[in-house]
């Protein structure tokens, strides 16, 4: 006997809308679409729309409202961690948003790339990210010396690495592993910045600061007092 079911489940209004919006974005390019012809494919009223989108621009980046949520409730949390890596994790978040829909977000980016006006809401999309991380840096730098501003540089450098290799994944039309690309690009971030570069570099003073001293008679000869330069600096 065949286990009746229920009906299917309808797809949020949001969702729906996001979907009617693009399909005729590709279709009919997006300065051609319009609000009405949106509703009218996803079957609402015009203040359906207006309810969950408040421009067509917005309908391209549906998803980046609860990415930002995600990212901040994340950085949030991350208080018993290096600085450099929470951000740095914080960014693989917005990588797995991209990479869990490869063929819409090659999709997005190329219509992206058509449509000024989409740059140019990209763009602030990727700042509010930015300013997420340095809100979130600056309050773990605030004792530092230069602490806003090591904030606002390192939070630029995660998303200029994330965003480069990001891109380069969406200008190959997906192929690849994106998240092994944007972890290499990360690393150099956390190779600059990091807990481990903070190290790095006061051994690196210390071994420049290394002082030997020595007693020599006056009167011993150059080779001699070379002899013993080599002897103490451990050189043979």
């Amino acid at each position: 006997m065949t286990e009746a079911r229920g009906p299917a489940k309808k797809a949020p209004m949001r969702e729906v809308l996001a979907k009617a919006a693009f399909q005729l974005f590709l279709e009919r390019g997006f300065e051609q679409t319009t609000v009405d012809d949106i509703v009218a494919r996803a079957g609402v009223g015009r203040r359906s729309f207006f309810r969950y989108f408040p421009s067509k621009e917005d309908a391209v980046f549906p998803d980046h409202e609860s990415c930002l949520a995600d990212m901040t409730a994340f950085l949030e949390a991350a208080d018993g961690v290096d600085p450099v890596d929470a951000v740095c994790d914080a960014a693989r978040i917005v990588l797995r948003m991209y990479a869990t829909n490869p063929e819409f977000s090659v999709q997005r980016y190329r219509l992206t790339q058509e449509v000024p006006g989409l740059r140019t809401y990209e763009l602030s999309v990727v700042r509010r990210y930015e300013r997420t991380m340095a809100g979130y840096l600056r309050g773990r730098y605030a004792d530092a010396e230069d602490g806003s501003l090591r904030a606002e540089v390192i939070a630029a450098a995660v998303v200029a690495a994330h965003n480069n290799a990001l891109r380069s994944w969406l200008r190959s039309g997906g192929d690849g592993d994106a998240e092994a690309a944007v972890d290499h690009a990360l690393e150099l971030v956390r190779e600059g910045w990091g807990s481990g570069a903070d190290g790095g570099r006061e051994a690196a003073d210390g071994a420049d600061e290394e002082v030997v001293v020595m007693v020599v008679s006056k009167r011993a000869p150059m080779w001699r007092v070379v002899q013993r330069v080599e002897s103490a600096l451990g050189q043979d």
